[in-house]
């Protein structure tokens, strides 16, 4: 076998992993998240100042928030289940820690901190954990498009061949879910009506450079022959195809439908995409072909995952508009939010029945279809990872609470109630070290550029796979690798946002 043809069958034919442990390794960046926070507070405490070194907060937010995921799905992947369990012993210990070395003076019963903290005014023009929730499945996914071609990533978080629930394919549906939080016809103020024809004239628009990333791709990868798994999206498809569709059709159907109506529109179109999948011939053509013989002469026949699991992939995304709309509802206080996470805990329970259910009377999860339990497990799964991130910042903001004057970047900020003449802290001066902070964050820096991001990803691991072979590394040059790989990226951000440059012109 040549090595393209080595690589491919390293990729191909897999059967992923449990929901089990998919679930464990979705704790660890909210986990790794708090932890650092916790550090930042804990130096607040200490020193009476942030730190304010951009070396040190960059390589402690690369440690913190970067270096254990890349062990966690390489050396460290037999002892997944472990991992959450010592971090979230870490940070109880350092909370525990922040508790007891606080000044004395400003010391209070406890009661009276969880009455303040429940009481405590939010920014609601700013809710972190979509950032954060966007900006770590742009992480995974950069750290798993170039681990997956080393024998240390385990086989079953790599995509499935049919069926199976790998971390790749929730990566896929997590990039959709994350997009669609943030899409115009989310982001767009109630009170301000605009001409449906000229915001999907903007949304046609905006795709063009997702279009052309797909054709980039697609020539550069036949050009060089390099190694791809045809049955992930076919001959001539990817995801950036896929993205730049599925946006348009979400904008058409949103321009139809009221948006405020997109679940139903979402269900629709799963439920019935998925009785053609059952009633139908379309299965046996998606798996094998119109000859039977998976055969990709055609064009449709050639591309037919990919164009055939937009279907899927739409109504993940009109779903997932109305999860934003939801989530950006005017929410200020600590209560609410309480409340709020209260709902997305009922969501995730209720969707992790059907999908149970789903499975029982259908068939198994099959991100190659994109069919209605892949839908309800992406869903489920995503709306889990946004509990655990809103979870992070409550948690943070009661340790804030704990220590007067301390600031975490990506954070919520605590501020006075609007009837309030007052300012509550450093957190509510305009230039103040809030905003300093913020300046020194790897996440704000790698949400400034995200596409820049996804994108230098894409061809530094296409580099270290023309220039080394990857299937047979040892341990010690995977982690060097995959380190100076997410390092470099990180670090191409950082200096970015530190000079204020965000490369979208579109």
């Amino acid at each position: 076998m040549s090595q393209k043809q080595l690589k491919e069958a390293f990729i191909s034919n897999l059967n992923g992993t449990s929901l089990l442990e998919i679930s464990a390794g979705l704790s660890l960046p909210p986990l790794c998240l708090l932890c650092r926070g916790l550090l930042l507070i804990l130096y607040y405490l200490h020193h009476g100042k942030p730190v304010s070194s951009r070396k040190y907060s960059l390589l402690l937010d690369f440690l913190m928030l970067v270096s254990p995921l890349l062990f966690s799905c390489t050396v460290l992947s037999p002892v997944i289940f472990f991992i959450p369990v010592i971090l979230a012993v870490l940070c109880t210990g350092i909370l525990f820690k922040i508790h007891s070395q606080r000044k004395q003076e400003s010391r209070a019963p406890f009661g009276q901190i969880v009455k303040e903290f429940q009481e405590a005014c939010l920014d609601p023009e700013c809710i972190p954990a979509i950032t954060v929730f966007r900006v770590y499945v742009n992480v995974l996914t950069s750290i798993s498009i170039l681990a997956v071609d080393f024998p240390q990533y385990p086989r079953r978080y790599a995509k499935t061949e049919t069926y199976g629930t790998g971390v790749m394919d929730l990566g896929v549906g997590a990039f959709i879910f994350g997009n669609a939080l943030v899409c115009p016809e989310v982001r767009q103020k109630s009170h301000v009506a605009q001409p449906r024809l000229s915001s999907l004239a903007r949304q046609v628009f905006s795709v063009w450079p997702l279009i052309s990333l797909g054709v980039g791709r697609l020539l550069s990868v036949k050009s060089i022959e390099y190694h791809e798994h045809t049955s992930e999206y076919g001959l001539h498809w990817n995801f950036f195809f896929t993205l730049a569709l599925v946006r348009l059709a979400a904008s058409l159907l949103l321009a139809i439908f009221p948006k405020h109506k997109a679940w139903l529109v979402a269900l629709a179109l799963a439920v019935l995409y998925q009785l053609l999948l059952s009633t139908t011939s379309l299965k046996m053509f998606i798996l094998h072909g119109s000859d039977g013989r998976g055969s990709r002469l055609s064009f449709l026949n050639a591309n037919r995952e990919g164009l055939l699991s937009l279907f899927g992939y739409l109504a993940i995304y009109l779903a997932s508009v109305q999860v934003g709309l939801w989530l950006l509802q005017r929410r200020s206080s600590v209560r609410s939010w309480l409340e709020a996470l209260r709902g997305l805990a009922l969501a995730v329970l209720v969707l992790l029945v059907l999908l149970q259910l789903c499975q029982a009377c259908t068939e198994p999860v099959s991100r190659r279809m994109a069919n209605l339990p892949f839908c309800t497990w992406v869903l489920a799964h995503c709306l889990l990872l946004l509990g655990f991130f809103v979870l992070t910042d409550l948690t943070l903001v009661f340790t804030k609470l704990l220590v007067k004057g301390s600031s975490v970047p990506c954070c919520w900020k605590v501020v006075q109630p609007p009837d309030s003449g007052k300012k509550h802290g450093l957190e509510a001066v305009p230039g103040g070290r809030q905003d300093k902070l913020s300046q020194l964050c790897l996440i704000s820096a790698i949400n400034k550029n995200q596409l820049l991001f996804f994108l230098l990803a894409n061809v530094m691991t296409g580099a270290v796979n023309i220039l080394i072979d990857t299937i047979h590394s040892k341990a010690a040059v995977t982690l060097c690798i995959l380190h100076l790989y997410m390092f470099f990226n990180c670090l191409i951000m950082y200096i970015l946002h530190a000079r204020g440059i965000v490369l979208k012109f579109w």
